[in-house]
């Protein structure tokens, strides 16, 4: 049985962070990353984009060499998948039976992509887009491929469409709700990117149900809406979300649900266990305190340096403000705060130009802006967020007018 002074489940941005966050704190303790896949950390946001698109290799995804974990004495523990952990042991047991002890837990697991539930969920030719090996798979059956349905039109889901469009393949992306990032985003944005893929050759279906997968020879071959029409398929690419991998934790009695619930340190209800990233869920101040989970890298390596600074002993509470990204076609979407609760928005810049930003305010203050090619929008709208100024919204508006100029 392997002991560590700091064992960390999860080798993805959160547990990498986590692990040089504590050298950086001068932790001088053992250290174990257990990951369920074989590969060293690196990066997931580009397997939607760079990677599928083979404009990066994977070797250029690593978010740090070999050499760099055995330089700062960093043990991975590759292709372990963690089924069981015992608190009072502080113990946790993997899929083959192995058993490692620890002093201090950090839960950086993530999650697992959502998966469909109607039959022919597991056909051959149904992808997510979570692994190296999921983008490898749509890969390696790209050349047999012509046309292809999107189910899921959230950024994953887009991001993927941009990439097979650019390919020459017949594209269909259906989305259950009235328009796409409908969760993440307010209208303007969604019509605006709506527009865009339909203007790329993608056919984007709103309001679409979805009855099964059609196959032959256990391949897809078509998806059958509840209307009864079917749109021919030799690839289909769910993008749904995600279930957050957190079930040996709430087994073993954190309090949880969506997500394990954690304080403002990273701590979770069980002694010296701590939650970081996509899993872990948290009250957030840009959130109007409410708990959330944010799925980001910017929240799984802040989450981390938080987790890594509190087991160091110099505790400070997670404050950071939440940003993402996402890339599609020549379009740079920058996004800065939580435009959750918002009751008003203001478009600035030239939407047909396609440099344009939708600042989201809620009781008159900014709370997050969407910024498409707009990256001064971008850098200046973060302290508006987290200032929650209250501007005056023609001058807001006018786009000739630098944000940082807006009287606080």
């Amino acid at each position: 049985m392997k002991a560590f002074d700091v064992l960390i489940v999860g080798a993805g941005h959160a547990g990498a962070q986590a692990a040089v966050a504590l050298r950086q704190q001068k932790f001088a303790g053992t250290i174990g990353v257990l990951g369920e896949e074989p590969e060293l950390p690196y990066e997931r946001p580009p397997l939607s984009k760079e990677y599928l698109s083979g404009e990066k290799e994977f070797q250029r995804l690593l978010i740090r060499p070999a050499a760099f974990w055995e330089e700062r004495e960093v043990q991975m523990l590759l292709g372990q998948r963690v089924v069981l952990v015992d608190p009072q042991l502080h113990q946790v047991c993997t899929a083959d039976g192995s058993v490692f002890q620890y002093g201090r837990l950090i839960w950086a697991a993530g999650g697992h992509a959502r998966r469909l539930s109607c039959v022919g969920a597991e056909l051959a030719g149904v992808h997510s887009v979570r692994s190296r090996a999921d983008a490898d798979r749509m890969l390696a059956q790209m050349p047999q491929v012509e046309q292809v349905v999107v189910i899921g039109g959230g950024y994953i889901g887009l991001e993927a469409a941009a990439v097979l469009s650019k390919f020459g393949k017949k594209v269909t992306v259906l989305e259950a709700l009235d328009r796409v990032l409908a969760r993440v985003a307010g209208p303007a944005l969604s019509r605006f990117y709506e527009e865009e893929h339909r203007a790329h050759g993608v056919d984007v279906r709103l309001n679409s149900k979805l009855e099964c997968l059609e196959e032959q020879d256990g391949r897809v071959t078509g998806v059958r809406l509840a209307d009864g029409q079917v749109l021919p398929a030799q690839m289909v690419i769910v993008g749904i979300g995600i279930i957050p991998a957190v079930e040996p934790l709430l087994k073993a009695g954190a309090e949880g649900g969506n997500g394990v619930a954690v304080d403002a340190f990273g701590r979770t209800s069980l002694a010296d266990v701590y939650a970081i990233g996509d899993c872990a869920l948290h009250a957030s101040a840009f959130a109007d305190g409410a708990q959330i989970r944010l799925e980001s890298v910017q929240n799984a390596n802040d989450m981390a340096t938080t987790v890594a600074k509190a087991i160091a002993g110099v505790p400070e509470p997670y404050q950071a403000v939440p940003w993402f990204w996402s890339n599609q076609y020549d379009l740079r979407l920058q996004t800065v705060g939580l435009s959750l609760g918002h009751d008003q928005t203001v478009v600035r810049g030239d939407v047909a130009a396609r440099c344009f930003s939708v600042v989201y305010l809620r009781q008159g203050r900014v709370i997050a802006l969407d910024c498409v090619n707009a990256a001064k929008d971008y850098v200046q709208g973060r302290a508006l967020v987290v200032e929650g100024v209250q501007p005056d919204l023609e001058q807001l508006k006018d786009a000739s007018i630098a944000l940082k100029s807006l009287p606080r």
